[in-house]
């Protein structure tokens, strides 16, 4: 994952298409995120996420799930417990 900043003034990345460009005053504006002005912090997270789309993408496809799929059930489904391990006997030296 790499976000790069190009001349101070437009924010891309190697892993999507997306990018942010400064729009003055310390804002930036996000390709997917129209309407909103953005730090440059803000607009870096943005950018990342983006690229972790495109990652849950290639994982989803693997499964054959869609992104959304993918990123919905492993937030709604509840972990497995931890597996219930035997007691250990307790010796004499313990």
């Amino acid at each position: 994952m790499a976000v790069q900043v190009v001349g101070r003034s437009l924010m891309t990345s190697d892993q999507t298409p997306h990018q942010a460009r400064s729009v003055g005053i310390g804002g930036w504006v996000v390709s997917f995120l129209p309407g909103r002005t953005l730090t440059l912090e803000q607009a870096t997270a943005a950018l990342q996420a983006a690229e972790a789309v495109t990652a849950v993408r290639s994982l989803a496809n693997r499964v054959g799930l869609t992104p959304l799929e993918t990123v919905g059930l492993a937030m709604q489904e509840p972990p497995w417990a931890e597996p219930v391990r035997p007691n250990r006997r307790r010796g004499w030296l313990e």
